[in-house]
């Protein structure tokens, strides 16, 4: 019997690039994807996507101390940041799975390109750290803020499906397929 699952995927510019304070940008970037998550939660996504470090501009274009404000934990001993705690508000407003990649402070020193998975009730299911980390000319300078991912390819369960995560360059290598 065919199954079908309605997934969301979002992909949003940020308006003022890398220019300003990066704590009002991110702000500014969550308040924007709350609308295109209930937009998507209307339209009956089951699971919705967001881009690679979705609340800010793709910052490891450049080497700029000032992105490292951005990191927050994901499931530290005092638990997920406050980026998180609010995806997992809206993803049991919605009744819908969130999958939110940001720059994860695992503790003082180690960060991570990270994507959260939240279910539909809120609860954090896991984590998926990216593994493959580039670093060349032009434009990709991740070694300078990321360590390799270090979890392995989780499969989380959402009930409906069983999905896994990739994340953007992690794709032009076979081991997680």
């Amino acid at each position: 019997m065919p199954r079908t699952v309605r997934a969301a995927l979002i992909q949003a510019a940020c308006e003022r690039g890398g220019e300003g304070d990066p704590a009002s940008i991110k702000a500014e970037m969550v308040e924007k994807h709350i609308g295109l998550i209930r937009t998507a939660a209307e339209s009956g996504a089951q699971v919705c996507c967001l881009q690679e470090l979705f609340f800010g501009p793709y910052f490891a274009a450049e080497q700029n101390a000032k992105w490292w404000s951005l990191a927050e934990p994901i499931d530290g001993s005092s638990g997920p940041g406050p980026t998180i705690r609010h995806m997992q508000d809206l993803a049991k407003k919605h009744g819908m799975a969130l999958v939110v990649p940001i720059l994860e402070e695992a503790m003082t020193g180690y960060y991570f390109n990270t994507a959260a998975v939240i279910d539909g009730r809120g609860n954090l299911l896991g984590k998926y750290r990216k593994h493959h980390i580039p670093h060349c000319d032009p434009g990709f300078w991740e070694k300078y803020y990321f360590t390799p991912g270090d979890g392995g390819y989780p499969v989380f369960d959402l009930g409906f499906a069983k999905i896994g995560v990739y994340i953007c360059y992690d794709r032009h290598f076979p081991e997680g397929a």
